[in-house]
């Protein structure tokens, strides 16, 4: 298995995951809509997707990075946004790999802080990233004003 930058060659790879992942939060099966939002990120520059493929070039799963900043600390943090892997690929480290190489980007890109959010059901989420070292956070609580 192996860890890339998506591109724009990726694009349809990318697209079929994030449309299966959002089908999985509940979101209705938009594959034209998921390629567009996708083609619309890589365009303007405007996240970081890693995609893990097998030994036969097939896309196993994705994660997608949002930058951000923390004005109290003066620094760039990132937002995982989007980890998916697809079911056939759960429990064989792929997740884990998406993991290591968004911490990898965020470090190299002078961030101080990556951050997630998940579902609070997703039970087995939550078990890896605590196993990877991932807190939870006590001290802040987030708000959410749907507009």
């Amino acid at each position: 298995m192996k860890i890339i930058n998506a591109s724009r060659k990726e694009l349809e790879s990318v697209s079929k995951l994030f449309d299966a992942y959002r089908v999985f939060y509940g979101q209705p099966n938009n594959l034209s809509a998921a390629k567009q939002f996708i083609s619309d990120r890589m365009s303007n520059k405007e996240s970081a997707i890693f995609l893990a493929l097998d030994s036969e070039e097939t896309a196993l799963g994705f994660a997608q990075l949002f930058p951000a900043f923390t004005s109290v600390g003066l620094a760039r943090t990132y937002i995982l946004n989007d980890l998916y892997v697809e079911p056939d690929a759960r429990r064989k480290g792929v997740a884990a790999r998406l993991l290591a190489q968004a911490a990898q980007y965020a470090r190299d890109n002078g961030a101080v802080r990556l951050q997630l959010c998940t579902a609070k059901q997703n039970i087995e989420a939550k078990a890896l990233y605590e196993a990877r070292g991932w807190q939870p956070n006590t001290a802040f609580d987030y708000y959410t004003l749907n507009l």
